[in-house]
C-alpha cells in the first residue's frame, strides 16, 4: 500500500493550495480547485486570494463577483457561505446545496407555524418565495430591507432563542432569502458595504447569471465531479475529511470515494484516499511561509488536522471548530496574526522558529500591512490566540 509521510502531505498542500511559487491562476479557477473559497467572513476570500495570487487587488475579486460574474457567493456545504465558480454552481447545488435547502426549508416552515405567522407554513413560504422572485424579476437587484418594506408577504417576526439574551422578536424575512438562495433561485448581487462587510443586494439567479446557466440534476454525477476535484486538491484525505467537508453522511462519503475510484493509502497507520492516478511521489518544496485569514480554505480543509496543526488546536481554533488567522511555515501552522492600533500586522507565534523562517514571516507581515493600507480586519470567529491581541 502506498504510504504518505507527514512531510509529503505538507509538500502536496504547499503546491496544490497555491501557497508556494508564483501563480497566475484566474480567480474562478482558484475557487474551482478548492470547490469553493470560504466566505462566511466577508474579508476571508479577499485575504485567501491575496495569499495565493501575486499582485492580487480587492478590485479583482469585486470584478469577478459583480462584473464578470465568473464566481458567485453561494450557501452550500455545512450551511457555509462560499465563493464558487459559476461553472461549478450546478454541481455544488446538486451535491451539497440541495441537502442544506431541505433542512433550511423544513426549519423555516416549523418556525413560521410556531410563531403564529401562518397556520400552514408551507403555503406561507411558497407565497413569500414567489413574491420575492417576482419582485426581483420586475425591479432588479434589491436589498433585503427594501424587499421587506415592499412585500407584505414577508411580514412577521419569530423568536430564535426564547428566554435567551440573544432572543427576542426577529424578522422572518431573511430566512426566506436564505432558503431561496440555497435553492439556487436568488443570488447575492452587488455589495453595498465594503470588502470587509456584507450588505448584498439580492438578484434573481437567471437575471444575474443569465438564462443559459447549465443545470446538473443528477446528484450522483455532481458528487463524483466535486469529490474528484476536492480529492485532487486535498488528498490524501480520510473518509471523515470527505464527510465533514461536504456536510454529508459517512455512507455518502464512502460512496463518493468509490465513485471516483479512490484508492486506499497509509497515513501513518490511518486509512486515507487519493485518486488512482495521483500516486506519484511529491518532490520536496523549498522553504515557504504564508499568512492566511480566519476560516481560510486550507486551515479548514480537513477534519483530521494534527498533521499540519500539531498541538495548537485549542489555540488556533475556537470551541466550534472555526479557525482564526494563521501563520504557516513549511506546511504547518506555527501561530497566528493580528493587527495593532495602527493597522500593522503583528505575528503571534506559538513555536520557536529558525532565523530564516522568522525573517520570511516578518516579510509577509510587512507585505500584508502594506496591502491592507490601514484597513483593520476583525475575524468574525476569532480564535483564542486572536483574542489575546498584540504582545
Amino acid at each position: 500500500m502506498r504510504a504518505f509521510s507527514i512531510e509529503e502531505r505538507r509538500d502536496r498542500l504547499a503546491r496544490r493550495h497555491l501557497l508556494t511559487g508564483p501563480s497566475d491562476v484566474p480567480i474562478a479557477e482558484v475557487a474551482s480547485r478548492f470547490v469553493g473559497l470560504h466566505a462566511t467572513d466577508p474579508a476571508t476570500p479577499y485575504l485567501s486570494l491575496w495569499a495565493r495570487i501575486p499582485d492580487f487587488r480587492i478590485a479583482d475579486l469585486d470584478d469577478a463577483l459583480y462584473e464578470d460574474r465568473s464566481v458567485v457567493k453561494h450557501l452550500a456545504m455545512r450551511r457555509t457561505l462560499w465563493v464558487v465558480g459559476v461553472r461549478d454552481l450546478p454541481a455544488v447545488q446538486a451535491a451539497a446545496s440541495d441537502r442544506v435547502a431541505l433542512n433550511e426549508r423544513r426549519k423555516l416552515i416549523a418556525d413560521v407555524e410556531k410563531a403564529g405567522i401562518a397556520t400552514d407554513g408551507d403555503i406561507w413560504l411558497k407565497k413569500a418565495s414567489n413574491a420575492v422572485v417576482a419582485h426581483l424579476a420586475a425591479h432588479g437587484h434589491t436589498s433585503a430591507r427594501d424587499l421587506r418594506m415592499a412585500l407584505p408577504e414577508l411580514a412577521g417576526n419569530y423568536d430564535p432563542a426564547p428566554g435567551r439574551s440573544w432572543g427576542g422578536a426577529t424578522p422572518i424575512s431573511p430566512r426566506v432569502l436564505t432558503v431561496l438562495a440555497v435553492q439556487g433561485l436568488v443570488v447575492r448581487g452587488p455589495n453595498e458595504g465594503t470588502w470587509t462587510t456584507s450588505r448584498a443586494k439580492w438578484a434573481a439567479t437567471t437575471q444575474w447569471l443569465g438564462p443559459e446557466t447549465p443545470s446538473l440534476e443528477d446528484p450522483s454525477a455532481a458528487r463524483r465531479a466535486l469529490v474528484g476535484t476536492w480529492l485532487r486538491t486535498f488528498g490524501p484525505a480520510t473518509v471523515n475529511d470527505v464527510k465533514w467537508w461536504f456536510g454529508h453522511t459517512l455512507t455518502w462519503a464512502r460512496d463518493a470515494l468509490r465513485d471516483v475510484g479512490a484508492v486506499e493509502v497509509d497515513l501513518g497507520g490511518t486509512a486515507g484516499y487519493v485518486l488512482s492516478d495521483d500516486l506519484e511521489p511529491e518532490p520536496a518544496c523549498e522553504p515557504w511561509c504564508a499568512l492566511l485569514p480566519g476560516l481560510d480554505v486550507t486551515t479548514m480543509g480537513w477534519q483530521d488536522r494534527d498533521w499540519y496543526l500539531g498541538g495548537h488546536r485549542a489555540t488556533v481554533f475556537d470551541r466550534n471548530g472555526n479557525g482564526g488567522p494563521t501563520a504557516w511555515c513549511d506546511g504547518r501552522i506555527v501561530g497566528g496574526w493580528t493587527q495593532d492600533a495602527d493597522g500593522r500586522v503583528v505575528l503571534q507565534l506559538v513555536e520557536k522558529l529558525d532565523r530564516s523562517s522568522s525573517k520570511a514571516l516578518a516579510r509577509k507581515a510587512a507585505e500584508l500591512t502594506d496591502w491592507l493600507d490601514g484597513v483593520r480586519v476583525s475575524a468574525r470567529f476569532p480564535s483564542p490566540l486572536s483574542k489575546t491581541g498584540v504582545g
